[in-house]
């Protein structure tokens, strides 16, 4: 059954049946090159046009299946829904986990997880490579964390609604809610365990920063994600670091699901020398970018440990490939999620936005590591049972690999 079947919406006059053949046309143009979001305008031939693709689509089976619909479906159909309908199912054919459109109300959440408040349970959700939902990382004192969801649980219903086929922005809308209400997930661990956990949602504010001197004169510096503060605030906790002469730094990235490519670029460059790579971008292609170092390293040559685990995604692994690939951190900690492609918004009319996947990423050592994550230079594990009773054997191997003194 074809993604395009998913097109869902009465039309109830001529008005709106010419409206709804605007609107394929001018995603057909949307495919065809004209893209615009991020500030990127392609002029003249897309060097990323997928060439599988027809210039020009026949949309007869749309409007026949549209037809059907229309006047044997029994149920109540609304023109907004059909067209969600119809530019979920063009996200959908890509068969890419990361290649999602969201309409307003979803582009509005997406916008407000990346300014880090929302209401939820606080956790990073994703799909496996089987497209099975899980949890990418459980933020930290946070509701999922306290029930004690883990990284890569897989979440098998949500209030009892099977989740097999759910997309990531409906499974995110479906767990979140209004404050001190309830969700409760189903989830398999390890393969062969089923458990549910019952979880009240909560206002939830995350600083993607935070940083303290521990131990004998150590920098800690804990990003939680990358959003548009990041860089600036890790700016601060370096020269903090820099002026209270630190003997060594740990930087945590533990359960960061990554987030902006140039909040990435920005902490990396605290270490790296100007212009060395942090990553590069590539398509089936061509090169389309790469990101180097912007100077400003006030770090560089200040013993450092990047601590990592299973729900250290995207951006995460990037500064973590980058330091470690430039001789500037030692990495400790569990092999990282695996996320190795990057995505574009592409801002659509209506306040709705498109996430496009527009490219792999690879570290400056050439590899790309999705579906592979970055290996520790140090495995360490953690349990939770240690968690529980305040041993971070992770975070005490990396103080036993910096100076002491």
């Amino acid at each position: 059954m074809g993604v395009l079947v998913l097109v869902k919406r009465k039309i109830n006059n001529k008005k709106s049946y010419l409206y709804l053949v605007l609107v394929i046309i001018g995603i057909g143009i949307f495919f065809l090159g004209e893209n615009f979001g991020n500030g990127n305008i392609y002029f003249g031939k897309n060097p990323n046009v997928n060439k599988e693709l027809s210039a020009n689509v026949d949309y007869s089976s749309v409007n026949q299946l549209y037809k059907i619909i229309r006047e044997n479906y029994d149920g109540t159909l609304t023109n907004a829904q059909v067209l969600d309908g119809l530019k979920t199912g063009l996200a959908n054919s890509t068969n890419d986990q990361y290649t999602e459109y969201f309409n307003a109300s979803q582009t509005k959440d997406f916008n407000n997880q990346l300014n880090e408040s929302f209401s939820g349970i606080g956790a990073q959700m994703g799909l496996n490579a089987n497209k099975q939902l899980i949890i990418v990382s459980p933020l930290t004192g946070f509701p999922a964390d306290k029930a004690g969801l883990q990284a890569q649980d897989i979440i098998t219903s949500i209030n009892k609604q099977s989740t097999t086929g759910m997309n990531v922005d409906v499974a995110v809308s479906k767990i979140r809610g209004p404050e001190n209400t309830y969700v409760t997930l189903n989830v398999l661990r390890d393969g062969n365990q089923e458990l549910t956990f019952k979880i009240k949602r909560q206002n939830i504010t995350i600083p993607s920063v935070t940083s303290k001197i521990i131990g004998n004169n150590i920098g800690y510096i804990e990003i939680s994600q990358f959003t548009q503060d990041t860089a600036d605030l890790a700016q601060k906790a370096a020269q903090t670091f820099v002026k209270d002469k630190v003997n060594g730094i740990v930087l945590d990235l533990r359960g960061n699901p990554g987030g902006l490519v140039t909040a990435a670029v920005g902490v990396s460059s605290l270490w790296l020398n100007q212009g060395e790579m942090v990553m590069q971008e590539k398509n089936q292609t061509q090169i389309l970018a790469t990101n180097n170092a912007t100077g400003g390293n006030i770090l560089h040559g200040i013993p450092t440990v990047v601590l990592v685990d299973a729900g250290s995604a995207s951006a995460s692994e990037i500064v973590a490939g980058a330091m470690h690939d430039h001789n500037d951190a030692t990495i400790v900690g569990v092999k990282t999620f695996g996320k190795g492609v990057v995505q574009q918004i592409f801002n659509l009319s209506g306040g709705a936005e498109a996430k496009i996947t527009v490219a792999k990423w690879y570290r400056p050592n050439g590899q790309n590591i999705q579906h592979k994550g970055i290996t520790p230079d140090k495995t360490v594990t953690l349990t939770r049972d240690q968690v529980k009773a305040g041993d971070d054997a992770q975070l005490n191997a990396a103080l036993g690999i910096l100076p002491q003194s």
